[in-house]
């Protein structure tokens, strides 16, 4: 039975002037039971057994996770999905903290946390990931710089990051790699292939000996909202005056490109569940296209067609001034070439996408493939020419689809 205590403290207050009011304050204690206000005992000071909510943005999922990249094309939508479900994110950067900065409206308050660090900083990265229980591997770089050479980064960054990884513990590791990885490319304007592609597929090595359990992504070319692969192919640099060079003028490349979103989710859904550790997912799109069909429609859905802007494709085999270009912007732009134009990036574009049988795609994580039908034409309105016109005054016709490529089909074709 509770016993009541009375308090000998009396809180005296005027009460419009003369009337004065004694307020007896009691407190109510139980002689048995504890106070069902008092914080409960923890029984581990590990943050991913403290969940709590119902799974929304206010909530925590358990998922403490650190994000290399996360400034990045992918890595802001990674944030904002895993953010969404709760989970608290530890985003490192280099450079100057406004690059990341906006990141922090992706999650509640207090659960997006930043920290300095260089790739070549071993204590800075153990800093950053000790207290994470799932860390994201999304530093890369299209083209090579001053500071960073494809293999800092490809190989001897993630190598670094798996291994001190798995020293302090971490439990999910998931490295985003890319499709069409080999140990020897066929080369075509660079001697012995593409070096991206080289190292990539040279980190991935690493990162399997390091952390064993690791999950490895490989994406096809990713579309979304300022990405790499259809501004890419809009922007004016990338053409020859109102021409578009393709080696074989694209006829003899397929593609399979996949939307940034689906790529994100991927990495989302491997982190929580178990099952996907030491496995690797193809990132790819539900439809496979000629790569002149794609750049044909682009080009439709941006009204610049051949009738009114003379655009046309040819083969870049024929055309040395093209690449003069391609060398020169990365002369005269050793930061960030203009456009995205580089040696390595024309190298890349003539290789198929190929899917290989029996490796597990976006799907088998549960993604819905989202159509490139259903995003492209909003991703490339900004581009569009005559923007100002209605499209309900009906002034120019509707761009028709790609046509897709089936197996057989690619068979016949490549044949």
């Amino acid at each position: 039975m509770a016993a009541i205590v009375l308090t000998r403290n009396m809180q005296l207050a005027k009460h419009h002037g003369s009337g004065v009011v004694g307020v007896l304050c009691m407190r109510g204690y139980a002689s048995a039971a504890p106070d069902a206000d008092a914080p409960r005992p923890l029984k581990t000071t590990n943050l991913s057994a403290m969940k709590r909510g119902t799974g929304g943005r206010s909530s925590f999922s358990g998922i403490v996770a650190t994000v290399f990249g996360a400034s990045g094309f992918v890595g802001r939508y990674v944030c904002n999905k895993l953010a969404k479900q709760g989970s608290q994110l530890i985003l490192p950067y280099r450079g100057d903290d406004s690059d990341v900065i906006r990141l922090k409206v992706c999650g509640d308050l207090g659960q997006v946390l930043f920290h300095f660090y260089n790739l070549e900083d071993s204590r800075s990265i153990r800093d950053a990931v000790k207290h994470s229980n799932v860390v994201i591997n999304l530093v890369g770089r299209d083209y090579e710089t001053k500071n960073f050479k494809f293999k800092d980064v490809n190989v001897n960054g993630a190598a670094r990051l798996a291994s001190i990884c798995r020293d302090v513990g971490v439990e999910r590791f998931i490295h985003v790699s890319s499709l069409n990885v080999e140990a020897n490319p066929t080369p075509v304007y660079i001697s012995g292939g593409s070096r991206w592609l080289k190292t990539k597929y040279e980190g991935e090595l690493q990162v399997r000996d390091a952390f064993p359990n690791a999950t490895i992504i490989r994406p096809a070319d990713i579309y979304g909202s300022e990405d790499r692969f259809l501004r890419y192919y809009a922007h004016i640099w990338r053409r020859q005056f109102r021409s578009m060079p393709l080696w074989r003028k694209g006829e003899a490349t397929v593609k399979q490109p996949v939307f940034v979103s689906d790529v994100a989710q991927a990495i989302v859904n491997a982190a929580k569940d178990p099952d996907s550790a030491g496995r690797i997912y193809q990132a790819v799109g539900p439809k496979r296209y000629q790569l002149s069909e794609l750049i044909d429609w682009f080009h439709r859905l941006m009204r610049k067609d051949q009738k009114r802007w003379g655009y046309q494709r040819y083969d870049l085999r024929y055309d040395p001034t093209f690449m003069l270009k391609v060398k020169f912007t990365n002369l005269i732009c050793p930061g960030a070439p203009i456009g995205g134009l580089s040696v390595d990036r024309v190298e890349r574009e003539y290789i198929t996408d190929k899917v290989l049988p029996g490796v597990p795609t976006l799907e088998d994580l549960g993604v819905q493939l989202t159509s490139m039908e259903d995003q492209v034409p909003w991703e490339l309105r900004p581009y569009r020419a005559a923007l100002y016109y209605d499209a309900e005054l009906g002034q120019f016709e509707e761009a028709s689809p790609p046509k897709t490529i089936e197996s057989r089909e690619e068979q016949r074709l490549f044949a």
